[in-house]
């Protein structure tokens, strides 16, 4: 349904990057920030859902700065190879990425933003320090909670898993004390609960939590 695309960020560096495209006229822009596991069949297959639901969507290769292309799967060894380059990456020059897929979506209307896992992290940074997001979506990020201190200029929707390993309760409501402005939904799920192909995955409350986005975007976006 997509097809790849290359961006150019601020500072020169160019990276590859998922477009998709809805049937008729767009509803606005979506950027989808990506998990530690690339742009794979998973994050193009959630940019394709989001583009069937009208909107033109962009998910940035946000590793493309560290090793151009990279996309796995769920296996242990690929997690792990997976958080050797998330340590490796920088949320500035992610910040610098999405800058990029906004400027690109200009032409789509109001956009807005939904990360999941590391890209949930990014997706609240973004509502921060992004101009021309009109909304974020982030799902289990889990070094939100070390970046309380940071303002969204947009309205947010945070999405979190109760049984999240990575991610405990107290760290949530941490962050819900600090921003209690912005909507906190909790699931009965764990890290990853979003994602089909990893063991964590929750269909009800993956389902829940896609439909409260979409509801966010049509307010917030189009």
């Amino acid at each position: 349904m997509g097809s790849m695309i290359e961006l150019t960020a601020g500072d020169g560096h160019k990276f590859s990057a998922y477009k998709a495209e809805p049937a008729g006229k767009p509803r606005g822009g979506l950027v989808v920030v990506m998990e530690i596991f690339g742009v794979n069949s998973h994050i193009r297959s959630v940019a394709d859902g989001y583009a069937a639901d009208g909107y033109s969507v962009i998910a940035p290769a946000m590793f493309d700065r560290i090793q151009r292309g990279y996309e796995c799967g769920y296996t242990p060894s690929e997690i792990e190879a997976s958080r050797v380059l998330m340590q490796k990456a920088s949320l500035d020059d992610a910040i610098k990425d999405v800058t990029a897929a906004v400027k690109a979506l200009q032409g789509a209307g109001k956009t807005g933003i939904v990360g999941y896992c590391w890209g949930g992290t990014v997706a609240w940074k973004a509502a921060a320090e992004v101009a021309g997001l009109s909304c974020s979506s982030p799902h289990y990020g889990g070094g939100i909670p070390n970046l309380t201190a940071l303002q969204a200029k947009c309205p947010v929707m945070f999405q979190w898993g109760e049984k999240d390993q990575g991610i405990p309760m107290e760290a949530v409501e941490k962050v819900k004390a600090a921003h209690p402005q912005w909507q906190h939904h909790i699931y009965p799920a764990g890290h990853g609960f979003n994602c089909d192909q990893r063991g964590s995955f929750d269909a009800a409350s993956a389902k829940l939590a896609r439909e409260r986005t979409l509801a966010f975007l049509r307010k917030h976006v189009g």
